[in-house]
């Protein structure tokens, strides 16, 4: 599986998540780049685990929606004239 990576903007703004976390919850102030390496070794860690938990959930919608599209077809049918068949 390829790396879990983040753009610079979505980067500050976990860290930046994290810090008040710890300052809000734990009472303890963490920096920016110890939050940093913490949101890294999540990443590397349990990220696949949320990652598939994510691919689970949009696989289960689009059977849902390959159902409802199933269904929305079969009403659209006609029904057929038999040929041959005496009226």
């Amino acid at each position: 599986m390829k790396k879990i990576e983040f753009s610079k903007e979505a980067k500050a703004a976990i860290v930046s998540s994290i810090r008040r976390y710890f300052e809000a919850e734990l009472d303890q102030p963490i920096g920016a780049l110890p939050a940093e390496f913490l949101l890294d070794f999540f990443a590397d860690e349990i990220g696949a685990h949320y990652y598939n938990q994510g691919l689970r959930d949009a696989h289960a919608a689009l059977l849902r929606k390959m159902e409802d599209l199933a269904e929305d077809i079969y009403l659209l049918e006609r029904e057929e004239k038999n040929k041959g068949t005496a009226a």
